[in-house]
């Protein structure tokens, strides 16, 4: 593994917030400050006239300015190649704005702790291969060398575990090892997982998440009651305006919060002239969105299933992510697994914290060690071995010779140990078959469409006059940080496809590069 120059940071890349750290000169994670003196910077953008870029600008901002260039929520594009917006006259992409938002990361942290030229990015756990790659690209973009990419969940267990002061050190014995499930509900993505770890070793027995549900949600459904009530008595859809829904979406976000403290508030809706106050108390807002909540525990009993666990079992029940402030949350989960959650870490810095104690791990197993206080918790991280599963099945699309129908083969199912790597000899379907196209499928259904289709790893030039049932074995790999890799081989004449996957929608090197080249151009405010 290489580093670039310069200190190396965690980043918790988030889709409604982000956050930056580093392990301090006492060996302690510390998220650090922007520039206006917060730990979190919105993950919202800008895009103003003549070519400025403003990152995390307030939302009445964003609505008196140019409420037609705010982008927002860019995280659950990540991957999917039909994303369209142009700036400043050239079509950019999510990996391209996801790269404005490390950049100002980056640039407000740098006058804090020096020269920052290598980090360590968080996803969730259900982000497939299509989205990991994307994160990566976006840091390469930002000038960055991403040395990996973490789970949220496994990084707020180093957290986790790093405050109970169980990091690193075994003490006197062997420990007994601890059991826990980690329930992140981010502002736009959820995961649960559970994992097993000693001080010097972090194993994940299953996970499993949603990429479309998070915060957002909850006020996207107070907007939505907001909007209807004004529809009602005015007759004029508040949604229709980009200026009002900013505005409407601060207020719905305020109301969320206001309510995890308070029975009652008001939302106050004003547009074209008209005004109107909606009182909302948290009972309505806990049935206007019991279906959200329930989703989320629904995923965390299939996936104590899973693992081959009991609620009882657990040692903890650890909460990840400002929208499980909520007091439904902590209740329902409360209520159904009967374990009192830990409320000791910070459920909005703790990934980034986590992140970086990774970038330390990393650092002391490739770098070596200091004398100071953080070289010497280095030094103890080294130790650490870190253990995951797969969030998505991988396979391969085959085709049926008796039917002649397309179906999902599946090489390696979700929840199996990383890093791993299958073998499967498959035939040609054809005579003289010149070619042959792997089809990387991820997801558990047999029909191909309804899998994410990853890309494809095509051999070419196979020897002529190749009869109809040739192997072809396929080989099918992930690597510790959830990456695919994939190899093919013409048995018959030993022709091996080791390319990269070409992934729909992906970027080459040379559109990283020209993306590269333009981030910097650009001062981000």
């Amino acid at each position: 593994m290489e580093f670039n120059p310069g200190l190396t940071v965690g980043i918790d890349l988030g889709t409604t917030f982000s956050t930056i750290a580093h392990l301090d000169e006492n060996g302690t994670p510390v998220a650090l400050l922007n520039d206006d003196g917060k730990d979190e910077t919105p993950s919202l953008i800008l895009l103003a006239d003549s070519g400025r870029v403003i990152v995390g600008p307030n939302r009445m901002r964003a609505a008196m300015e140019d409420p037609q260039n705010v982008v927002e929520r860019i995280k659950r594009h990540m991957g999917k190649g039909d994303f369209k917006r142009t700036f400043d006259g050239r079509e950019i992409t999510p990996e391209f704005l996801s790269a404005l938002i490390l950049k100002k990361l980056r640039q407000d942290a740098e006058p804090q702790i020096g020269q920052i030229g290598n980090a360590v990015i968080t996803v969730p756990y259900y982000f497939n291969d299509l989205k990991r790659k994307a994160t990566q690209d976006a840091g390469q973009i930002a000038g960055l060398r991403v040395v990996d990419i973490i789970n949220e969940p496994t990084a707020a267990t180093l957290t986790y575990a790093w405050k109970r002061g169980e990091l690193g050190s075994l003490g006197g014995g062997t420990p007994k090892p601890r059991l826990v499930l980690v329930y992140d509900l981010g502002g736009g993505t959820f995961d649960v997982t559970v994992v097993r770890y000693t001080p010097s070793h972090f194993q994940v027995l299953a996970t499993d998440g949603d990429v479309e549900l998070g915060g957002v949600d909850w006020n996207d459904r107070l907007v939505d009651h907001v909007a209807e009530q004004f529809k009602a008595k005015f007759g004029s859809d508040i949604r229709e305006s980009a200026a009002t829904m900013q505005l409407l979406l601060y207020e719905c976000d305020q109301a969320k919060i206001f309510l995890s403290a308070k029975s009652e508030t008001t939302i106050n809706c004003r547009h074209d002239g008209k005004s109107l106050n909606v009182t909302i108390t948290r009972e309505q807002f806990e049935t206007l969105t019991a279906d959200l909540l329930q989703r989320s525990i629904d995923t965390s009993e299939q996936v104590l299933e899973q693992a081959g666990i009991r609620s009882t079992d657990l040692d903890a029940l650890v909460l990840v992510g400002g929208s499980t402030l909520m007091p439904a949350v902590t209740r329902r989960l409360e209520e159904g697994l009967k374990v009192k959650p830990f409320q000791g870490l910070s459920p909005y810095t703790s990934v980034a914290q986590g992140a970086a104690i990774h970038a330390a791990i990393l650092e002391a197993k490739h770098r070596g060690t200091e004398t100071t206080q953080a070289g010497k918790l280095r030094k103890l991280l080294a130790a650490v071995k870190q253990e995951n599963v797969n969030s998505h099945a991988l396979g391969v699309a085959v085709r049926n010779p008796r039917s002649n129908k397309r179906r999902n083969y599946v090489m390696i199912p979700r929840n199996s140990r990383l890093p791993l790597e299958v073998r499967q000899t498959f035939v040609t379907t054809q005579d003289a078959q010149q070619s042959v196209n792997v089809e990387v499928l991820q997801g558990e259904a047999p029909d191909p469409n309804a899998c994410d289709q990853i890309g494809n790893c095509r051999i070419a030039g196979l020897p002529e006059g190749l009869p109809k049932g040739s192997p072809i074995e396929v080989v099918y790999a992930f690597d510790e940080s959830g990456r695919i890799h994939v190899r093919a081989e013409d048995k018959t004449g030993g022709r091996v496809a080791t390319t990269a996957i070409e992934r729909p929608g992906g970027m080459d090197q040379a559109k990283i590069d020209l993306l590269s080249r333009l981030a910097s151009d650009y001062h981000v405010e």
